[in-house]
């Protein structure tokens, strides 16, 4: 049996894995090489013209806890990027930006991180394709991001609230930013409302453990105040965010700000004892937490829609353009059942953290 063979009969399932892995132990390094770097080629082919971003698939292999299998990715992201003059800048500022520290393995394993890998990715399924991948050519951009200079006083306000130890100043300044954002929404809804071209788009969101469902629960709360919608893919950690650009890069903005200022204060609030007692003092904190900073998001950005009531309808037309992209790429979504409060403290504490908002 060739070594192709047994590269393809472990990754198929076909030849145990074991037994695989001691026959490409002793066999020539150069055809196992050679072998072994053809068959996770072939694999990266497939995802990344199947929609996977190099980002997402790094993340989703480095989350099983493999560092060698997680910088395979980033070395093989390059050496794709390398076969194609076409790329799309933001999909090679992904390959160009995935980590590639720590020491170089020993063979054995290095050869087993490699044929893990490869079972791995044959289980890993095409998705929505949302960046065009190399060799397709950049696609058109015609979606309206938020404004550089908006950003950047957007940030600012998020890093004061990161920064200061009192959490009424760190809210006051989260809503500050969340009302500055639904300001530049109205500008940009006026700006383009006779452009036909300006269309809903999507970008996923990785969303971290522990308590991924909870924090996904977080971005789903700051997706709906800035007329957003959401589908949390557990399997995969992320989440995929429908809505107008400008809307999407201000969710991702707050979403990060808004997870660094709960993690700080859920810590501060915690139980000193106890290891089931502080998971469900966390898991019952960042639900009442998501649940009420939703709530306060919303009322900031309403209190500046409430100004231009003529543009309503205009809204509302884009609330369901949003929903109507979300059923083309997830036709056959279900709801998430909620997450279990266990903790009265935790719930208490956590909703207390996002009531000390300060509006106006």
């Amino acid at each position: 049996m060739s070594v192709e063979d047994v590269v393809r009969g472990v990754s198929s399932g076909a030849i145990e894995y074991e037994a695989g892995l001691d026959a490409l132990t002793v066999a020539p390094a150069a055809e196992v090489d050679a072998a072994l770097g053809t068959a996770l080629l072939d694999a990266f082919d497939r995802l990344f013209r199947g929609g996977w971003q190099p980002a997402e698939l790094y993340r989703a292999v480095a989350r099983l806890g493999d560092p060698v299998r997680a910088r395979l990715i980033a070395d093989g992201a390059i050496a794709y990027l390398a076969r194609f003059r076409e790329v799309d800048p933001r999909w090679r500022a992904q390959a160009e930006d995935l980590p590639r520290d720590g020491r170089r393995p020993d063979r054995v394993t290095l050869l087993d991180s490699s044929l893990g890998l490869l079972t791995t990715l044959r289980r890993m399924p095409p998705i929505q394709v949302l960046v065009p991948p190399p060799g397709t050519g950049p696609a058109p951009d015609p979606h309206s991001h938020v404004d550089g200079r908006v950003l950047d006083r957007v940030r600012a306000l998020l890093a004061k609230a990161e920064a200061t130890d009192f959490p009424a100043e760190a809210e006051a300044f989260s809503a500050k930013a969340q009302e500055l954002i639904a300001r530049h929404r109205i500008e940009e809804v006026l700006a383009t409302a006779e452009r036909i071209e300006v269309v809903p788009f999507a970008r996923r969101i990785g969303v971290d453990h522990p308590y991924e469902s909870e924090k996904a629960g977080l971005l789903d709360a700051v997706a709906r105040a800035n007329q957003c919608r959401t589908v949390w893919s557990p399997e995969f950690g992320f989440t995929t965010v429908f809505g107008f650009d400008a809307d999407i890069d201000a969710v991702d903005l707050l979403y990060t700000s808004l997870l660094v200022q709960a993690n700080r204060s859920m810590a501060r609030d915690e139980p000193a004892k106890g290891r089931a007692r502080v998971k469900a003092f966390r898991r019952s904190y960042l639900v009442a937490y998501a649940a009420r900073i939703g709530e306060r998001l919303a009322q900031a950005a309403r209190r500046e829609l409430d100004r231009h009531t003529d543009l309503l309808p205009v809204l509302r037309d884009r609330d369901v353009r949003v929903r109507e992209a979300v059923d083309r790429a997830f036709p056959r979504t279900v709801r998430a059942r909620g997450s279990r409060v266990d903790s009265l403290e935790g719930w208490e504490s956590g909703r207390a953290a996002a009531d000390e908002v300060k509006l106006g």
